[in-house]
């Protein structure tokens, strides 16, 4: 019998507590067929930091960020001296130069900056000849070369000669105005689609009888609502949820869609909600080392230069480019600051963990000595509670407020070579650096805790199951289905 294609919906920013909510009071009747019909998990693991650039190249990789090697939406590439920003917000952005962010964010983020070493779905099921799509996210690194085209208005804003340029994708490819499938299909997104532009490129794919054994699609205006509503929002999921229902109202009935297809849907990040006064809610980097050289987002690193930060909302790498300031020393300092709950940083061969509401440091590094809850190896030392971590019956190592706290940290810290410090926010606060955006009454995301880093699964058209919860665990798990 021929495996179904498989559909992957990625809904950016989709929380188990509203999702809940919203499936409760009748508004998302769309996501409550394919829960009620399938399996539901409420606490699959994102990576670290929990930002879309960094989750999807987990997600399509089945690796954390130490092999695929995308940090974030903002980090420093310590071999070129540069700032590597794919658009955290306008004002940081055109500081650092609106050319040079929107390369990194069409070109450099798959052809340069994702590892070679790993290879993404779309790249192994090429190596199959076994076709895939990909609509609407920015990692899609596969082995068909497409050509893509920035719109006419838009051409000055890129280093493309006549705003095009040749990149590795999967067979299927639309993102936004660069690269559609339907020819009418329009979106005011110039860099990708919204939820009604994703909706109609997948519709198009199925009447036409073009959908591949494997489709990722991304909506993406949910996470821009959270972040100025707060996460309990409930009008972003009911509009999503029109769109789930006009994509399972093209087959005969809904039945008839899991019949023909499987269907995972899932969000790839959380929110936590943030103060309401700048003072309580806003970690200010720069203000915090005020007497330190901090290298300036508008030139380029200067050899007096102590600092580089790269803000990824709410969590931060603090980057330490003087080779006489030392790691403890800096701690020290980032430890007066209660709203900050984790600091972490490569000491030796070890990972050494402190916070400023826990006294002690844990120190831990890969071994076989002790396995966690995911078999993964560990040997540990010192303070297990500054990761709130615990032994089970099993006598495993269990994950509290930080899930897979060990490997996802190991990943951001060991992403890119260097000298750097990692820091995450306490939930309601988040960090600014110079221009970084902020998002006072509303959400932000990017750290360790769960409330970002647990999201929902639903699985719908099969019994099978990933080994585990986690974003890189589904890579494994769609190549088996296939």
């Amino acid at each position: 019998m021929k495996n179904k294609p498989v559909i992957l919906l990625n809904i950016d920013s989709l929380m188990t507590y509203p999702l809940e909510i919203a499936i409760q009071t009748g508004r998302a009747p769309a996501l409550q067929f394919l829960k009620e019909n399938g399996t539901y998990f409420n606490n699959m693991v994102s990576s670290f930091p929990t930002m879309s650039v960094t989750i999807d190249s987990s997600l399509l990789t089945g690796t954390y960020a130490d092999q695929h090697h995308i940090s974030g939406l903002s980090w420093f590439d310590t071999s070129k001296k540069e700032i590597v920003n794919y658009g955290t917000g306008f004002r940081e952005t055109f500081r650092l130069g609106t050319r040079r962010s929107i390369h990194n964010m069409l070109y450099r983020l798959n052809n340069e900056h994702l590892s070679s070493n790993v290879s993404t779905i779309f790249e192994e099921l090429a190596n199959r000849d076994i076709p895939s799509a990909s609509i609407n996210s920015f990692v899609y690194r596969g082995n068909t070369p497409k050509k893509l085209k920035v719109p006419g208005l838009f051409k000055t804003l890129t280093h493309f000669k006549d705003g095009e340029w040749i990149m590795e994708a999967p067979p299927v490819l639309s993102l936004g105005a660069f690269s559609k499938l339907k020819p009418l299909n329009f979106t005011f997104q110039v860099a990708a689609g919204n939820n009604k532009y994703a909706a109609r490129e997948l519709i198009y794919l199925i009447r036409k009888n073009r959908l591949p054994a494997f489709a990722f699609c991304t909506f993406q205006d949910l996470d821009f609502r959270i972040h100025l509503k707060g996460p309990l929002d409930i009008k972003g999921i009911t509009r999503i949820d029109k769109q789930l229902q006009k994509i399972l109202n093209v087959y005969s009935s809904w039945d008839e869609a899991l019949r023909k297809n499987i269907w995972l849907i899932m969000g790839d990040n959380g929110h936590s909600a943030t103060h309401t006064k700048y003072k309580e809610s806003v970690i200010d980097l720069v203000k915090l080392f005020k007497q330190y050289r901090i290298a300036k987002l508008e030139r380029p690193i200067h050899r007096k230069d102590q600092f580089v930060f790269c803000v990824n909302q709410r969590m931060s790498y603090i980057y330490i480019l003087d080779a006489m300031l030392e790691e403890t020393k800096i701690v020290d300092r980032l430890k007066r600051d209660k709203r900050i709950d984790v600091i972490a940083w490569k000491e030796e061969n070890w990972i050494r963990v402190e916070s400023p509401l826990k006294h002690g440091s844990l120190h831990y590094r890969p071994s076989e000595e002790v396995l966690d809850e995911y078999d993964q190896g560990w040997k540990v030392r010192g303070e297990m509670d500054i990761l709130d971590l615990r032994m089970n019956r099993d006598g495993k190592i269990a994950y509290g407020d930080f899930p897979d706290a060990l490997a996802r940290l190991y990943g951001a810290l060991h992403a890119q070579p260097g000298r750097f410090i990692v820091v995450n926010a306490k939930p309601g606060h988040e960090f600014k650096a110079q221009l970084t955006p902020y998002h006072l009454s509303g959400a932000a995301h990017g750290s360790l805790h769960r409330q970002e880093s647990l999201v929902p699964l639903i699985i719908a058209g099969t019994n099978e199951k990933p080994v585990f919860p986690r974003m890189i665990d589904l890579k494994e798990y769609i190549l088996r289905l296939i």
